[in-house]
């Protein structure tokens, strides 16, 4: 490796937070470039005291926002000129940044001496042999390739170095006076490559490029500076550049990104490995209580025991549905949950979870609401929002210990372009529902992992880490964002920016729901495909309880082969995530071939694209979200037989 390279980690000192830092890595080019050598273990204000605050400066704003920086430097210790990229290693909380650095001392004198020589040449522009001679004692020992040519494309200057890299890269060698034209004549593509650049520089265009080059040996880059080239009179005559191979430079810098990729991809894996092993725990602990209610229930009725039969059976209910919520909220934030968006009142929803809020977060807190006049609606799950809302609230209790002020806010927003960048999501009209508190707030290093699952700033047992990353699913898979603003003891403001529904500003209400499972006596026939039985073997005896006639398969194929022949079938109870090739929405749409006005009701565990249309049924289908209540499978179908045979 050509550069030098280096890790520095920054450390609070006498001088503040972050005010000195040590170099914790350097390679064997960092002594050679830089001339300071045995620098690992070395720390900044203990090496050059004196220019530590402009280093600190420039390293500590690479870590704070994460922007990389290029530029040059004097190192007054050492008087050597560097040219430096430095770029922050991992999250800001590891305090380390990574710099990549060479030694342009002599390309500074190179420049310096070129500067002299264009003064010359603008004096002695008309003896090219003197402009040879001045080039060649000046600067032909140069790192540097430098090149000066006129208006004709011809050589008028090279030096020493750049003569022999042209010959080792295109096989020519170049002298004064030759075309650069003639040179490549028989290289078209590497002509083309080089001459762009040139008729830039030539048309009076002073810049700085990176142009490819294939040699013999492969691929090679070339950071190209130009500068027009002027007679004693101001008037322009050519051009000349320098050029530096920076083909290692970009290997290096490649070699870092496949690194910095493993790190990311590792920390992705331990984040897995936190989420399913919390995910292990907890349902571990819930299949225990259902498993162990059953086996007492078992044994209970085997000794004909029948006074805690119903003790046991509602621990397993119990068990059971919180599992359920504990997937719910799991679906959440990998946005996969089965949402039933409407279009929904957001101020009107506030106000009626006010008074839950107010109790929730206790009297300590004061809490005050600011409704929008004329808020949008927004087509959105409204009691997935409100569990959101109130899950926010929660947080912004648990950041004020010793009280304060809670601000619940909503608002229209247009979000334009350039604004719709910072906030990763679409240009278009929101409407907003902030929650504001004035707790202890939040440090950059929170805000990143804030939406983690399972990472939680509060004690061992007082918090699952679940509730924002539950939050976060749910509004992104709305379409909408969740920003956090926030400062270490200033407080934090939590924003919900949920897309406009232009439709209807009217909110529309949820049917009731039947208190108790109904029977028929007209002998509907209902087919159940589902290729896990237990959950058929329930469905189907609850219906032949209910008084209707049963139809079952296992996979689509058969189901579809029963939906194909001319046997009577009222309502498609089917599963969503069918074995063999056929899902139960291709199902569905291929017996409505044959059954144009069937009714389906699909049944899933979580909401799929392919099967529900990006949120929207077509008429005559219904969803209901595993896991579900016998009751609930019942009523649901009741609804649609009925409302069939009404209609």
């Amino acid at each position: 490796m050509d550069e030098g390279f280096c890790v520095i980690e920054f450390f609070d000192g006498p001088h503040g937070p972050l005010s000195d830092y040590i170099h914790i890595e350097a390679n064997p080019a960092y002594a050679e470039h830089a001339g300071i050598r045995n620098v690992v273990g070395q720390k900044l204000r203990e090496m050059v005291g004196e220019e530590a605050d402009s280093w600190v400066a420039r390293y500590g704003h690479v870590l704070h926002t994460g922007e990389s920086i290029r530029f040059e430097q004097e190192l007054i210790a050492t008087g050597r000129h560097l040219e430096i990229s430095a770029f922050r290693v991992g999250p800001a909380s590891r305090k380390q940044v990574a710099v990549l650095f060479q030694d342009i001392t002599q390309r500074k004198q190179a420049e310096a001496s070129l500067r002299q020589l264009n003064e010359t040449l603008e004096l002695r522009v008309r003896d090219a042999n003197e402009a040879r001679r001045v080039l060649a004692g000046v600067v032909d020992g140069a790192d540097a390739l430098i090149f000066i040519m006129g208006f004709d494309y011809r050589w008028i200057a090279i030096n020493g170095s750049g003569m022999r890299e042209f010959e080792q890269v295109f096989g020519v060698c170049p002298q004064i006076g030759d075309s650069m034209k003639d040179n490549l004549a028989d290289q078209p593509e590497n002509l083309a490559a080089v001459l762009a650049p040139w008729e830039r520089a030539l048309a009076g265009e002073e810049f700085d490029v990176v142009v490819p080059v294939e040699a013999a040996e492969g691929t090679r880059h070339y950071e190209m500076h130009f500068s027009r080239l002027n007679d004693s009179d101001g008037r322009q005559i050519g051009a000349y550049q320098f050029v530096y191979d920076i083909t290692e430079r970009l290997r290096e810098q490649e070699r870092l990104s496949v690194v910095e990729d493993a790190l990311r991809q590792s920390q992705k894996m331990e984040a897995v490995g936190q989420l399913t092993g919390g995910i292990a725990h907890d349902f571990n602990n819930l299949l225990t209580s259902i498993s162990g209610s059953l086996e007492l229930l078992q044994m209970r009725l085997s000794q004909g025991r029948l006074s805690d039969v119903e003790r046991y059976v509602s621990a397993a209910q119990s068990a059971s549905r919180r599992a359920s919520a504990l997937t719910h909220r799991l679906l959440a934030f990998s946005r996969r949950q089965t949402l039933d968006p409407k279009p929904t009142n957001v101020n009107r929803l506030v106000v009626g979870m006010e008074e839950l809020i107010r109790r929730s977060v206790g009297p300590h807190i004061t809490t005050e609401v600011a409704l929008a006049a004329g808020l949008w609606s927004s087509f959105i799950d409204g009691p997935q929002l409100e569990n959101a809302l109130l899950n926010l609230c929660l947080n912004a209790r648990d950041a004020m210990p010793n009280g304060g002020r809670l601000t619940i806010e909503t608002g229209n927003k247009w979000i334009d372009e350039y604004a719709s960048r910072g906030r990763n999501v679409p240009p278009g009209q929101y409407l907003s529902l902030c929650v504001t508190d004035t707790g202890t707030g939040m440090s950059e290093d929170v805000i990143e992992r804030a939406f983690e699952p399972f990472f939680t700033t509060k004690p061992m047992g007082e918090g699952t880490g679940l509730g924002l990353s539950m939050v976060y699913g749910f509004v992104r898979q709305s379409g909408g964002q969740v920003c956090i603003y926030s400062e270490v003891g200033q407080g934090t403001t939590m924003c919900l920016y949920l897309p406009r529904y232009y439709d209807s500003d009217e909110e529309e209400t949820e049917p009731t729901s039947q208190s108790s499972s109904p029977r028929t006596d007209s002998r509907e026939t209902v087919m159940v495909v589902d290729d896990e039985p237990a959950i058929r073997m329930l469905v189907i005896e609850v219906l032949e309880e209910l008084g209707y006639t049963t139809l079952e398969a296992g996979d689509g194929a058969a189901g579809l082969k029963i939906l194909q022949s001319d046997v009577r079938i009222d309502l498609l109870v089917t599963d969503v995530g069918l074995p063999g090739g056929m899902n139960g929405r291709q199902l569905a749409d291929l017996a409505r071939v044959e059954r144009p006005e069937l009714k389906v009701l699909f049944i899933t565990g979580y909401a799929e694209n392919s099967v529900i249309g990006n949120g929207h049924l077509a008429p005559g289908m219904r969803l209901l979200t595993k896991p579900f209540t016998m009751e609930a499978v019942a009523n649901r179908i009741h609804e649609m037989i009925a409302g069939d045979r009404l209609g």
